[in-house]
């Protein structure tokens, strides 16, 4: 059973005084609440724009253009349920200036309200818009997110090849939610997580499927994961989502998509916004980077 002995020497503090997993039926509402005030707030360094379905996007320019025509798309996380792109606004800038491209951060639909398939159309509604922004190229367009950010960058890249008008670049997927099932794996049972559990994932992903096929909904479900740009998984190995993802990394390769797995030794879920400053967490991100860079530079 995880403990603080067993986090990453960066980590152990501020673990002993995190939740296990803080969404909850319960709690929803609150942290619910909490995400919309925040985003309401202004930033200077953002453009927001509304899309003809009703959604906006959070546009962040760079200070600098280092990759011409390239540009990033960013799905915040939340377990489907919660959260904002304005949450993500440091770390869209942060992208944006050590990358030198635009990124583009999407305000989609949460469940339960609005379950599958409106987030996911959301995401493909903005990848469509930022193709189509006046200096970008098409093809040097990636995609990435955290946790059901990136489980829905995941599902993207999955509707785009099915789709055929649109293909993604590349796919960064930040310890994502792929697969509906985790949460009943016998490896994860009454352990101690950090910030998501077993239950969590549960909740979020009933909300999120509300009756959908999960066949069709849920990234880990196809069977042909072939024909997928490629990709880049970060996971740590205190998430309730690492065998997840190790799996997913695992059938990608063999569907003959490249994919770097980078796994982080006594890491939680979502170590890396809780502890930025950290040097798990600056060097996590500076990998993140680095996969985006040869992307674009390829």
């Amino acid at each position: 059973m995880p403990n603080s002995q067993g986090f990453h020497p960066d980590l152990r503090v501020i673990a002993r005084v995190l939740p296990w997993g803080p969404y909850t039926r319960r709690t929803l509402p609150v942290i619910r609440a909490l995400t919309r005030l925040q985003a309401l707030r202004f930033s200077k360094y953002v453009d927001v724009a509304g899309l003809p379905s009703g959604i906006s996007v959070r546009l962040h320019r760079p200070q600098h253009t280092d990759n011409a025509g390239a540009a990033l798309l960013w799905i915040h996380g939340g377990g489907y349920v919660i959260g904002s792109a304005a949450q993500d606004d440091r770390l869209c800038r942060r992208f944006a200036n050590r990358l030198g491209v635009p990124v583009v951060a999407v305000d989609y639909r949460l469940a339960p309200k609005h379950p599958y398939p409106a987030a996911l159309e959301d995401c493909y509604e903005a990848f469509a818009w930022l193709t189509r922004l006046p200096g970008i190229d098409p093809a040097r367009v990636a995609i990435g997110g955290a946790s059901a950010g990136g489980g829905l960058a995941a599902a993207l890249a999955l509707l785009a090849r099915d789709r055929g008008e649109l293909v993604p670049l590349f796919q960064l997927l930040v310890y994502p939610m792929v697969d509906d099932r985790s949460s009943d794996r016998p490896s994860i049972r009454d352990r101690r997580y950090r910030l998501w559990s077993p239950n969590s994932n549960r909740l979020g992903w009933t909300a999120y499927l509300n009756g959908a096929d999960p066949q069709v909904a849920v990234p880990s479900r196809h069977d042909d994961l072939s024909g997928l740009p490629p990709a880049w998984i970060g996971v740590g190995t205190l998430d309730p989502l690492h065998d997840e993802n190790v799996e997913y990394a695992r059938r990608l390769k063999n569907a003959g998509v490249a994919c770097d797995l980078d796994i982080v030794t006594g890491a939680f879920h979502g170590f890396d916004i809780v502890a930025p400053a950290a040097g798990v967490s600056r060097a996590f991100f500076d990998r993140q980077c680095e996969a985006l860079q040869k992307a674009f530079s390829s």
